[in-house]
C-alpha cells in the first residue's frame, strides 16, 4: 500500500433492490454529492435520477450471459477518478457485499492506497420475501437462513447443493438462491437429494419494483413453474418451510401479478 492516500475517495453504496425508497439516508448523501457515479446493469434509473446534474454517470453493468464491463477496467477506473480527486460512488444493487464483488474492489482500492468507504443496501433476498410480508427466519418454520449464489464464476465447481440439502434439512433453514434461475434444473436435481419434494419454494423476480412478480411452487416443480412462468433474471429463489403462505397471506388474485 503506498504511503499517502490520494486526495479522492471511493463509496460503495448498496442501491437496494431497486425502489428508491429503501435507500438509506446515508446512500442518499453518498449519491448527492458524487462528483462520478460508476452504476451497474441492475440499478434504477429512478436512484440514478439523485445524482446531482454536474455529475458524471458511467455504466458498468454486469448480467450473465450478456456482453459486461471487464471487472479490472472498473477497479481501473475507480483508483484512476480518486487519484484525480474524485468524489467516486459505485452504486451496487443491493448490498454491495452479497455477491457484488464489493470485497474484491476494497481490497484493490486499499492495495492502491485509495480512501474507500461502504453503505450497505437492502439485499433483493431480503426485500423479496418482506414485499409478500413473509419471513426468511420463524420460530416455527425455520431456525436460520442461508444466502448462496447459484452462479459460479469460471473454474469454479460452485455450490455443493446436496451437502447444502442434508444441512438445510437437519438445521431447518432457509435458503435464498442469486442468480439461480439459469441454472434452476440442476439446482432442483441435487437439492432433492437432501429435501422432500413438497418443499415450498418461492421465486421472485424484480422485487421491489412495480412490475415484481412471484409465484409459488414445490421443490419437484421448480424448474417447471420457471419454464411456465416464464420468470427470468433478476429473481431470487426461497426454498423451505417460510415459503408456503406466500400465497394464503396475498389475495388468490394477485398470486402471480404484477404490483400495482
Amino acid at each position: 500500500m503506498t504511503s499517502m492516500l490520494c486526495t479522492g475517495q471511493v463509496t460503495l453504496v448498496g442501491a437496494g433492490p431497486g425502489d428508491p425508497e429503501l435507500l438509506t439516508i446515508k446512500a442518499l448523501k453518498a449519491i448527492q454529492t458524487a462528483s462520478l457515479l460508476l452504476v451497474d446493469d441492475l440499478v434504477s434509473e429512478d436512484i440514478v435520477a439523485l445524482a446531482t446534474a454536474s455529475a458524471r454517470i458511467i455504466r458498468v453493468g454486469k448480467r450473465g450471459g450478456c456482453r459486461s464491463t471487464p471487472q479490472s477496467f472498473i477497479e481501473k477506473l475507480m483508483i484512476t477518478a480518486a487519484q484525480e480527486g474524485e468524489r467516486v460512488v459505485r452504486l451496487k444493487g443491493g448490498d454491495p457485499f452479497m455477491f457484488g464483488r464489493g470485497g474484491e474492489e476494497v481490497e484493490h482500492l486499499q492495495a492502491a492506497g485509495v480512501r474507500v468507504d461502504v453503505v450497505n443496501g437492502i439485499t433483493a433476498g431480503l426485500a423479496a420475501v418482506t414485499s409478500l410480508q413473509l419471513p426468511l427466519t420463524h420460530r416455527q418454520h425455520a431456525h436460520g437462513v442461508v444466502f448462496v449464489t447459484g452462479h459460479a464464476k469460471p473454474g469454479d465447481s460452485g455450490t455443493d447443493w446436496r451437502a447444502l440439502a442434508q444441512t438445510a434439512h437437519s438445521a431447518k433453514l432457509t435458503l435464498v438462491i442469486y442468480m439461480g434461475v439459469g441454472g434452476a434444473a440442476r439446482i432442483q436435481q441435487e437439492l432433492l437429494s437432501g429435501l422432500a419434494a413438497s418443499t415450498p419454494v418461492l421465486i421472485v423476480q424484480n422485487a421491489s419494483l412495480p412490475q415484481q412478480r412471484h409465484a409459488q411452487t414445490t421443490l419437484d416443480q421448480l424448474h417447471a413453474t420457471i419454464e411456465r412462468e416464464g420468470l427470468g433474471s433478476p429473481a431470487v429463489i426461497v426454498v423451505g418451510d417460510v415459503a408456503a403462505n406466500a400465497v394464503s397471506m396475498n389475495q388468490p388474485e394477485m398470486y402471480f401479478a404484477q404490483r400495482g
